[in-house]
């Protein structure tokens, strides 16, 4: 009887969900399915409207990028100057550079072709462009692009010519400058992008249909080569910019193409897809799509209704109980309905288990206390050892790296010395045989050879100081005794008031006297060359609460922003025009090595100082003990 009951209860539901359920879901499914197939199908139209666009975009970077290779030579000083010779070499360091230019020519200011440079064949025969197009145009507007051609009948190519202009003289043309640019590059760039042929085909054609580049880079390379007659009309009679959509040929075939205008060169970039292979995906998706979703529908209505009928009320109970066991109230006795099934040994089950859940989380708890307790003392053994790891790591990074730098170092000196010791020597003898009646002009230039010269010396200087790490040579010094001499034998300009206020006690230090030299010499240049026109450097010393010895080299100049403040001692940061970055590196360097350490107190507009602290000699706190 009951078995009967519940049969009957079974088909009505099911029959109401097929009706309330089931014939929704199918006209929405089928409404669905139809609109995401309709989206994706104009999504993969406007992806290649897009991508016909983004090469419109590629060809006239192509072109214009030359056209300013073109424009930024035309503006250099021996161009303008139509110094021949000059000219000449820097055409041919052209060609050589840019292998697309497959000519290049120089015209005079009435359009006569001074010079002549080409890749392939003979370049002796100069040529007259006073009537051409070319030269009119580009007189007249400064710049030409010519259309499409085939340069000696064969190679696809365009003209690019600009005006040779002096920057100090715009108005005045000194000449033209014309090239012959190869457009075979297109072709490969086309054919890298679209390899197969038998699903997409890129083309460019000019104004008269002439294929310019093509993805099937033999098809461009054929003589007057134009695409379909059917294809052309559309292409050549639209006024619209760029556009898309499926075509149907005289042959039946449908093909999904786009195009775009290169409004720069009135050309038309024309990509062509098979219709079958564009929407290949579009139905692959409806495909599957409805498998998807004949499959969900069998699943949801079998799964759906025989948890309801069989499984859903006692499942019902049972997640009640376990609702209060989850808050911890394990005392809760659910009011089950146990019947002699499946269900009935899940209750026994249940009831079983929150008896068994209640002793175990007691357990638990006890145990996670002591886990916690264990993982805190674990993590900072784990956070300690990692620390000690992580600074021997990078102390031995850095060791090996300034060994490699001074190798390297000691290499590139010995090697750059040598010819500049040479270069001066020769500069020596030149001034030696010019004597006091030599050109200014030549002196001048003599002594920029030996500021270049002395220049180098210091980078290379630098750079070794930085890379060379040799053993400390510590000497008991008077630290205010030693700025005292140091200050007074360098060289301070004019221009740049020197204070000095030194501790009123002697400060005995233990220091590398050839290294503190350059920290602090190289600390005064640094003041010194922040102010050009005029300013003060201050030098303090004091002793700190720490028995630390306290050097400030204070100036009065622009002072350092944050941002640069925090990169100062980066090896290779500078903000100079000139300078390898190194200096503030070695003065940190030095100063560690002497268990030192330096500190920078900077304001924009005011100034900025240096602060170094180093140790204090033993045989000083023994003095000042005693």
């Amino acid at each position: 009887m009951t078995r009967k009951k519940r049969g009957k209860l079974f088909y009505k539901l099911l029959f109401i969900f097929l009706v309330v359920s089931l014939l929704p879901l199918g006209i929405v499914s089928y409404y669905l399915v139809n609109l995401t197939q309709t989206t994706l199908n104009k999504s993969i139209i406007r992806d290649q409207e897009a991508l016909a666009l983004a090469f419109a975009d590629t060809v006239t970077n192509y072109v214009i990028s030359f056209r300013n290779i073109l424009y930024d030579s035309a503006h250099l000083e021996d161009f303008y100057s139509m110094n021949t010779e000059k000219v000449k070499a820097l055409v041919n360091n052209m060609m050589q550079i840019h292998s697309a230019f497959l000519e290049m020519s120089v015209l005079n200011p009435l359009g006569q072709e001074v010079i002549r440079v080409v890749r392939y064949g003979d370049d002796s025969g100069l040529r007259d462009f006073l009537n051409s197009s070319v030269y009119q145009k580009t007189i007249k507007s400064g710049e030409f692009i010519g259309g499409f051609e085939r340069y000696k009948g064969r190679y696809p190519a365009i003209t690019i010519a600009v005006s040779i202009v002096n920057p100090k003289n715009p108005n005045y043309s000194s000449g033209i400058l014309m090239a012959k640019l190869s457009l075979a590059t297109l072709s490969g760039l086309l054919k890298a992008s679209f390899p197969d042929a038998n699903h997409t085909r890129v083309a460019v054609i000019d104004v008269n249909g002439f294929i310019v580049a093509h993805s099937v880079p033999e098809e461009a390379e054929k003589p007057n080569a134009k695409l379909n007659d059917e294809i052309l009309k559309i292409l050549l009679g639209n006024d619209a910019k760029s556009g898309g959509g499926e075509i149907i040929l005289q042959t039946g075939e449908r093909v999904l193409g786009a195009f775009s205008t290169v409004s720069e060169l009135d050309w038309i970039i024309y990509i062509e897809r098979s219709i079958n292979v564009a929407y290949q995906a579009s139905q692959d998706m409806l495909s599957k799509t409805w498998k998807v979703m004949i499959f969900v529908t069998v699943f949801v209505l079998f799964l759906g209704y025989a948890v309801s009928v069989v499984i859903t009320q006692p499942i019902q109970a049972l997640r009640e109980a376990a609702a209060k066991i989850a808050e911890g109230n394990f005392d809760f006795e659910p009011d089950l309905i146990i019947p002699n099934d499946e269900i009935g040994e899940l209750a026994h089950t249940f009831l079983e288990m929150s008896e068994s859940l209640k002793i175990k989380t007691s357990e638990i708890l006890l145990a996670k206390e002591q886990l916690e307790k264990l993982n805190r003392t674990l993590e900072n053994r784990v956070e300690a050892r990692t620390r000690e790891l992580k600074s021997a790591q990078e102390e031995l990074i850095k060791k090996e790296r300034l060994a490699a730098m001074g190798q390297m170092a000691s290499v590139v000196s010995h090697e750059i010395r040598n010819p500049l010791a040479v270069m001066n020597n020769s500069i020596y003898f030149i001034k030696t045989k010019l004597g006091a009646q030599a050109d200014a002009k030549i002196s001048k230039h003599i002594s920029i050879i030996e500021s270049e010269i002395r220049q180098a010396n210091g980078i290379i200087d630098e750079i070794l100081s930085f890379a060379r790490t040799r053993e400390l040579k510590p000497k008991l010094t008077h630290l205010n005794s030693y700025l005292e001499d140091l200050v007074s034998t360098y060289p301070f300009p004019q221009h740049i008031e020197l204070e000095k206020k030194f501790y009123p006690s002697q400060i005995n230090v233990n220091i590398d006297q050839d290294e503190m030299n350059q920290v602090i010499r190289n600390l005064i240049k640094n003041a010194i060359e922040v102010m050009p026109e005029r300013g003060k450097i201050i030098i303090r010393t004091d002793v700190t609460t720490e028995n630390m010895a306290k050097i400030e080299i204070e100036d009065t100049g622009p002072g350092i922003p944050k941002d640069v403040l925090e990169k100062l001692f980066t090896p290779f940061f500078t903000t100079k025009a000139r300078g390898t970055g190194l200096g503030l590196a070695v003065v940190k360097k030095v100063i560690e090595r002497h268990k030192g350490k330096v500190e920078i107190i900077s304001e924009v507009g005011k100034g900025t100082c240096f602060k170094l602290y180093l140790p204090i000699s033993n045989e000083l706190l023994q003095q000042q003990n005693v």
